[in-house]
């Protein structure tokens, strides 16, 4: 990825022009709800429309507006929009473009809230989710209907890993707008990847959604999400988003703003971490199979090599014993922290059957991919030695 300036906005507050190279290394957080009006003119302004005028901090922002150029920028995007996390900017983006009586075509290997929302929320919207039977989505042009507003996919997916073809997606997408005459919004979860492994936008998708919470944060200490785009896709969400809520708070736009100042640096190590650690895993014993985009033995690492540039610093494996042996290995390491998240420095692990793909069917963890015995790594930046090491003393319990 080009490295790019992420400068302070030119213009604080009321419109007045701050000099990009002077003032405050560090963002400012503007902690405030409300905003001073010099005089009732700005209220009539914003009124008529002009939305430099800021009133309402559920609106607008200035740390949280600095933060969304930054992102946007990174992303090749003309517009981000902040959201309090990643499953706000998840539901307000599809709430926002898809209605009663219309459908979303995707895949059941994405992550467990989103597919819990597909699930249990939008059918009381009367939207129906129709679900690729194959991770590659073979069959997406027999899914593919005049009532589809959306494809929603991740890649690379939680916890699987599977990896999927986004060419192939955009040429059928393509080919059933000009057969049904309709339009058909792609979205693609781009948390495992970042834009650092991973270009949707330079494969012709329409919207980027992620957990900011993750790499983007890279910390474990806040909760974030984005939705990146077009100005004109962009837009109708920041309007749903004024009235769903789930906005983010300057204090978390400040937090952001900081950990992108290390982003490259971080997720280039996570990279790398995590294709050794993959490597020594894949030789252990105790190991049924390790899942990593950037292994040959991935079913879909020439998909990978083929739009990745970095393979990610997630790791799945399955280990012996089903989920008495994942307890085990998670309650026996050291180094590596037994947390449900990802993306921070520390290295985490944790069980998707206890989190991430809790309350869901035997059927529908088939469907995932998912089993018993699987324990998701979030690679950190530690010593990788030491992390093959603490995998190792762990893994041997289950002797």
């Amino acid at each position: 990825m080009k490295k790019k300036t992420l400068a302070l906005s030119t213009k604080a507050i009321h419109g007045t022009e701050m000099h990009p190279y002077r003032g405050p290394v560090s963002l400012p957080i503007y902690q405030t709800s409300t905003y001073r009006f010099e005089n009732s003119g700005d209220a009539i302004r914003y009124a008529k429309g002009d939305t430099s005028v800021y009133v309402y901090s559920r609106y607008h922002n200035p740390t949280v507006n600095d933060v969304e150029g930054k992102l946007a920028l990174i992303n090749d995007a003309e517009s981000a929009i902040l959201f309090a996390s990643g499953m706000a900017a998840i539901s307000t983006a599809v709430v926002t473009y898809v209605h009663s009586g219309e459908e979303i075509v995707s895949i059941p290997a994405i992550y467990g809230g989103t597919y819990r929302f597909f699930r249990d929320i939008l059918p009381k919207n009367d939207i129906n989710v129709r679900y690729s039977n194959s991770g590659a989505m073979a069959e997406i042009t027999a899914l593919l209907t005049p009532k589809t507003r959306m494809v929603y996919v991740e890649t690379p997916t939680n916890p699987t890993l599977a990896v999927v073809d986004i060419t192939s997606i955009m040429k059928k997408v393509k080919a059933a707008e000009k057969k049904f005459s309709i339009r058909i919004l792609t979205v693609i979860d781009n948390t495992f990847a970042t834009v650092l492994n991973q270009k949707p936008f330079e494969l012709g998708v329409d919207l980027i959604v992620e957990s900011a919470t993750k790499y983007i944060g890279g910390h474990s200490d806040l909760l974030a999400g984005v939705v990146c785009g077009k100005r004109s896709l962009v837009d109708p969400i920041r309007v749903s988003a004024k009235y769903y809520g789930g906005c983010a708070d300057p204090f978390m736009a400040y937090l952001l703003s900081r950990s992108l100042k290390t982003f490259v640096l971080r997720v280039t190590e996570q990279n790398q971490n995590a294709l050794l650690l993959a490597r020594a895993l894949e030789k252990h014993p105790e190991v049924i199979r390790v899942l990593y985009p950037g292994l040959p033995s991935h079913p879909h690492h020439k998909i990978a090599k083929k739009q990745m540039s970095g393979f990610g610093g997630m790791v799945t494996i399955e280990v012996l014993g089903g989920a008495k042996g994942a307890v085990k290995v998670c309650d026996s390491l050291n180094v590596a922290v037994n947390a449900m998240s990802l993306g921070g420095v520390e290295t985490l692990v944790s069980i998707p059957v206890y989190s991430s793909h809790v309350n869901m069917s035997a059927k529908e963890l088939a469907a995932h991919g998912v089993t018993p015995g699987m324990i998701r790594i979030s690679v950190g930046v530690e010593d990788v030695d030491d992390l093959i090491a603490d995998f190792d003393q762990a893994l041997r319990k289950l002797r």
